[in-house]
């Protein structure tokens, strides 16, 4: 099984499943981007919501793509890949952050400089031998 660097949806290969990622730093609840409105960056396809948020992340996807790939940031804080849930998350430091569950979010905002830590030092191993299509 190939383990792609970005997390996407297996059947669309369509990123934090069609929500807009400007959305997540500009609305209360992240907006549901539009196929007329896609954008292939990293390897995956990633929907906008409107031409300026597409416009945006063009300009800088780092910023606004999830950190570690989209993959859980409890979990690779531990040492270990699980997919995050784009309805699970959280902005710290403007940077957005998937969880798989509400309790690996709770643990993670438990303590979130260790947690990132964590998760950047053990991210460089687990990146390694992740594919970018």
């Amino acid at each position: 099984m190939v383990t792609t660097a970005i997390v996407s949806n297996p059947l669309t290969g369509v990123a934090l499943d069609g929500n807009d990622p400007v959305s997540y730093f500009t609305e209360k609840e992240p907006l549901q981007g539009t196929v007329d409105l896609a954008y292939d960056w990293g390897g995956v396809t990633w929907y906008f919501a409107n031409k300026a948020n597409l416009d945006v992340f063009k300009a800088d996807p780092e910023v606004y793509a999830p950190q570690f790939g989209g993959y859980c940031a409890m979990g690779v804080a531990r040492g270990f890949l699980s997919d995050g849930n784009p309805r699970v998350y959280t902005m710290v430091g403007q940077r957005l952050y998937l969880f798989y569950s509400t309790a690996n979010r709770d643990a993670f905002l438990l303590s979130p400089k260790k947690a990132m830590t964590d998760a950047i030092e053990h991210w460089a191993e687990l990146s390694k031998d992740l594919s970018t299509n």
